[in-house]
């Protein structure tokens, strides 16, 4: 067997007998000497199983397990089997060990053949289960992972890792469905999942967030060159499959659009990231498709346009049609020329705005508020107007800029908000200050 086992024991002396049994059967081993110990090396560390005294001092057994579960949830992390030790002779412990989750258990003194059969039993078994999740994490179409499965995936990819997150839109796939019906369009889904996976690596992670929509993220990828390329080889590509799949004849604008966001330039928030990056496809849609946009950056289309298209199009563009009422959420370089533009126009017209800050602190001090920030944004986006603007700093602060605000108005627009927020039962996670400034 060639599995990974980590042994948890505070004496020294079964630290070694196991090692030398488990060692003595090819296994890898990893010895620690404490449940802290543990929950520090799980976090970089993805082992197959964890052989675990019960009795140890500090943190026993049965906390450490807990903490174990509560950790790799929070780092979406597939769960560990545990195998518990212990030197009782009752069966209380047993009992209470299995309630909690455990997979088995061994007695002490360590017999060699009963360890070795159920380290084997439970690793067949977990290997069992991996499997049938695998299979049901997985579109069956394109053999991407599923949404859900993708999202928790590359919320883990972007918190550990550097790289860019890119959502992918094929363009006039509808076309498609319509001109040469479904099954081709599913033939057209699987042509791109071929293109895609002859252009990635092992490291990179693709997901079909549904439809014709898809979502990916590229680990190590820093530059628009590298966004480039990708993009145009899959456009290519996946034009040249279409083209040899419908034959003579084959006249729909097929392609891909991408909106793209580097990380962690604009945090490790999945869920802000993701936002951007869809904004960023949208606009592109917008353009003519068959392109990207980086975050931050200034779009780039494949193809020519004559001066007439380029006005219709960036007319779309900037009239927001489609885009939903509410506040603009702004990275930070936008957020300055937009907030510097606006004072230059109340000032010169003698008008006012209210700047605000909030900031959002956990009520319980090891408590994660990554979802909790995430609404907070969207009730004051949804429920501000089209002209203010708001940015989210690393911090969790949110700055907002309101503009036409007198500051007597400030309180009524913000207790209303607040209420709204009071409503969602994450705000009791959470403890709200802000400060208001008029201009």
């Amino acid at each position: 067997m060639n599995s990974w086992i980590v042994v948890v024991d505070d004496e020294a002396l079964s630290l070694t007998n196991a090692r030398e049994i488990l060692a003595s059967e090819g296994m890898k081993v990893s010895c620690l000497r404490s449940g802290k110990d543990l929950i520090k090396f799980i976090h970089r560390n993805t082992p197959d199983l964890i052989l675990m005294d019960v009795l140890m001092p500090d943190m026993d057994g049965f906390e450490t397990f807990r903490q174990l579960r509560q950790t790799e949830d929070e780092l979406c992390l597939k769960r560990t089997p545990v195998i518990f030790l212990t030197g009782e002779g009752d069966s209380e412990t047993e009992r209470r060990g299995l309630a909690e989750g455990a997979s088995d258990f061994v007695h002490k003194p360590i017999n060699k053949n009963v360890l070795l059969g159920r380290i084997t039993n439970v690793i067949d078994n977990s290997n069992r289960i991996k499997s049938l999740t695998e299979e049901a994490s997985l579109d069956k179409l394109t053999g991407f992972l599923n949404k859900s499965s993708g999202t928790a995936k590359i919320t883990r990819y972007v918190r550990e890792n550097d790289g860019a997150l890119m959502v992918i839109d094929l363009d006039n796939f509808k076309l498609v469905n319509d001109l040469y019906g479904h099954d081709m369009g599913d033939r057209v889904l699987e042509a791109f999942a071929k293109v895609v996976k002859r252009n990635i690596r092992d490291n990179d992670v693709i997901s079909r967030v549904g439809g014709d929509e898809f979502m990916g993220f590229f680990t190590n990828l820093h530059d628009k060159s590298a966004v480039e390329s990708i993009v145009t080889r899959l456009n290519n590509q996946f034009y040249n499959s279409c083209e040899e799949l419908m034959g003579e004849g084959f006249n729909i604008p097929i392609g891909i659009s991408a909106g793209v966001v580097f990380v962690p330039e604009y945090g490790r928030d999945y869920k802000i990231l993701f936002q951007y990056a869809d904004g960023i496809l949208y606009k592109v849609k917008q353009n003519g498709k068959h392109g990207y946009d980086i975050y931050g950056e200034t779009i780039t289309f494949d193809g020519e346009f004559d001066i007439h298209d380029q006005m219709e199009r960036l007319t779309r563009l900037v009239e927001e049609r489609g885009i939903k009422q509410g506040a603009m959420f702004l990275g930070q370089d936008a957020f300055t020329s937009s907030y510097r533009y606006i004072i230059r126009m109340i000032t010169r017209n003698k008008r006012h705005a209210l700047k605000v800050l909030f900031s959002l602190s956990p009520v319980n001090a090891n408590d994660s508020i990554e979802d909790t920030v995430y609404e907070f944004g969207e009730v004051f986006k949804n429920n501000l107007r089209k002209c203010d603007i708001i940015m989210l700093t690393k911090e969790r602060f949110f700055f907002m800029l309101l503009p036409d605000f007198e500051d007597d108005e400030a309180d009524a627009v913000i207790e209303r908000v607040l209420n709204l927020w009071n409503e969602n039962e994450l705000s009791k996670t959470v403890k709200v200050d802000y400060i208001t400034e008029n201009i």
